[in-house]
């Protein structure tokens, strides 16, 4: 298997929005940004999968080296070597890889997050750093472009955090702010049961709505000149924001059930917004 074929399997297999939003770039940008997902996806699968610390916390480590000695031009993993050779062109620094490996490390030892200012120093890492190398990627000509890319990818994030309330708790981690479990008098012994209530169902909601206004307030940070560049950012945006708006609709039921929307219906809002250029 060839590096590229492996990045390909591992972006395809992970069954993420990301991955429709792929197929309608050319294919030197797809190619770096399946590359670049599926390295996120090695380093992300690490924390998820590896269930001793002490072993994650090696392989991370490991993932720092490899992306130190891959910048050195001598690659070990297929991610790296599909990568690496793409990073020039696109804009793709080492910082914003070993940034995106620091912001998995927080996994290792912070389950909990005091109050949303706390929350937002780890989304920077595993989602707005993740957000600006990709819109390089995507075809970044204007500078602005980069805040609006950045919010976004909070966006996402929040959006994941609030998927995946009860899959988070089976493995003793909360994302919603301490702070705003007090304020909306819900106990952290409540979310690791996964025990809907009224109050929790109330926490869901300002959770939801603090979502809604990053994607309005990212949106209007896009530059008009970057708009048809920036397309297949725009088309994780629909699906997302699609998906957020579900689980809203069925009641926040993330306690016990994912929330999944399915693959033709993604593929339909990444078309819709491909070829129509709307949500």
């Amino acid at each position: 298997m060839t590096p590229q074929d492996y990045v390909q399997q591992k972006a395809a297999s992970s069954g993420s929005s990301f991955y429709y939003a792929f197929l309608f770039l050319p294919p030197q940008r797809r190619a770096a940004i399946t590359a670049f997902y599926a390295f996120c996806r090695e380093v992300d699968d690490v924390v998820d999968e590896v269930s001793d610390p002490g072993v994650a916390s090696s392989k991370l480590a490991w993932w720092h080296n490899e992306v130190r000695q891959a910048f050195a031009g001598k690659p070990s993993h297929p991610v790296m070597q599909a990568l690496v050779p793409l990073c020039p062109e696109f804009g793709i620094e080492q910082a914003a890889l070993q940034s995106v490996i620091e912001g998995c490390e927080m996994d290792l030892t912070q389950t909990r997050y005091l109050d949303y200012p706390n929350l937002t120093r780890y989304c920077h890492l595993v989602a707005g750093v993740v957000g600006e190398v990709s819109a390089r990627i995507f075809g970044q000509t204007d500078p602005a472009t980069t805040a609006y890319a950045h919010k976004l990818g909070q966006a996402f994030q929040l959006t994941n955090i609030i998927r995946d309330v009860g899959e988070d708790a089976l493995r003793g981690r909360i994302y919603l702010p301490v702070a705003e479990l007090q304020q909306f008098d819900v106990k952290a012994h409540e979310v690791l049961n996964r025990l809907d209530s009224d109050r929790f169902q109330a926490l869901m909601q300002f959770q939801a709505a603090r979502a809604h206004a990053l994607y309005d307030e990212a949106l209007a940070l896009l530059p008009a000149a970057d708009l048809r560049h920036q397309k297949p950012g725009l088309m994780m945006a629909s699906i997302y924001r699609t998906l957020l708006r579900e689980i809203e609709a069925k009641h926040f039921p993330v306690l016990t059930q994912r929330v999944a929307l399915t693959p033709l219906r993604k593929l339909w809002l990444a078309w819709k917004m491909q070829a129509l250029g709307r949500f």
